[in-house]
C-alpha cells in the first residue's frame, strides 16, 4: 500500500489498496506514450495528483448513488482517485482532448473501476444533470459555474448543497468574492502536512 495514501486514508479495502498501488506503473506507461502529466512531476504522481484529488474526499462523503461529473479530467484527476475511494458513486470524466480521455478510460478499465464513464466532449455540450461537478481545472471560478449550472441535479441527497467541488491554488477570496453566499473554502493543509498542499484548497458553490 502507498505509504503516503494510507497515512491519510487508513481504512481503505485490500480491493482499494491494490488500485491505488496499480496507479504509478500504469500511469508511467502512459506518460512515456503521451505527456498526461509533466515529465518532471510524474515521480510526485500520489502526492501532486492521487492524494490532491483525494482532498475533496476530506470535505464531503458522497452518498452511495450520488452522480458526479469530473470536467477537464485530463488523465483522469481527480475522478479516478474519488472513484477508488467512492465505489458506490458514479463518476463520469469528461475532456475535450481525446488522448487523455482515452488514458482515464484505459486506466479505469485496468484497475477495475466500474463506475467510471468517459465522454470525449467539451463541458458545454454535455447534457447530463449531476449532483457535482468536481474539476481541478485552472478555469476561473465563475467560467465554471456558467458552464456547469445547466448541468446540476435540483434534488439534494447529499450534507453538502448540490454544486461545483474544485480544486484551487493561491488567492482565491477576490475570485470567489462574486458567488461569496454560496461559496465554502477549506484550506488542504488543515488535512495534509506536505509543503505542496500549503496553497492549495477546496472550493464548494452552491448552485
Amino acid at each position: 500500500m502507498n505509504a503516503l495514501i494510507e497515512k491519510y486514508f487508513p481504512h481503505l479495502t485490500e480491493a482499494q489498496q491494490t488500485q491505488i498501488d496499480a496507479l504509478e506503473a500504469l500511469y508511467n506507461d502512459w506518460n512515456a506514450k503521451i505527456n498526461v502529466i509533466s515529465r518532471k512531476d510524474i515521480q510526485n504522481l500520489y502526492e501532486h495528483h492521487v492524494l490532491h484529488s483525494l482532498g475533496i474526499a476530506k470535505v464531503i462523503q458522497f452518498t452511495p448513488g450520488t452522480e458526479v461529473m469530473d470536467l477537464g479530467t485530463g488523465g483522469g484527476f481527480p475522478g479516478i482517485p474519488l472513484a477508488i475511494l467512492f465505489p458506490d458513486v458514479k463518476f463520469h470524466l469528461v475532456d475535450s482532448i481525446g488522448k487523455k480521455v482515452r488514458v482515464a478510460e484505459d486506466i479505469a478499465k485496468q484497475i477495475g473501476l466500474t463506475n467510471v464513464t468517459t465522454a470525449q466532449r467539451r463541458a458545454e455540450e454535455e447534457k447530463h444533470l449531476f449532483d457535482f461537478i468536481v474539476s481541478r481545472a485552472v478555469m476561473p471560478l465563475g467560467d465554471l459555474i456558467r458552464i456547469c449550472r445547466k448541468n446540476i441535479k435540483r434534488r439534494q441527497q447529499s450534507a453538502l448543497p448540490n454544486g461545483l467541488i474544485c480544486l484551487k491554488g493561491g488567492e482565491l477570496e477576490s475570485e470567489a468574492h462574486p458567488f461569496q453566499k454560496e461559496t465554502t473554502l477549506w484550506n488542504l493543509s488543515d488535512y495534509f502536512t506536505e509543503e505542496f498542499f500549503e496553497t492549495k484548497k477546496v472550493v464548494h458553490v452552491a448552485i
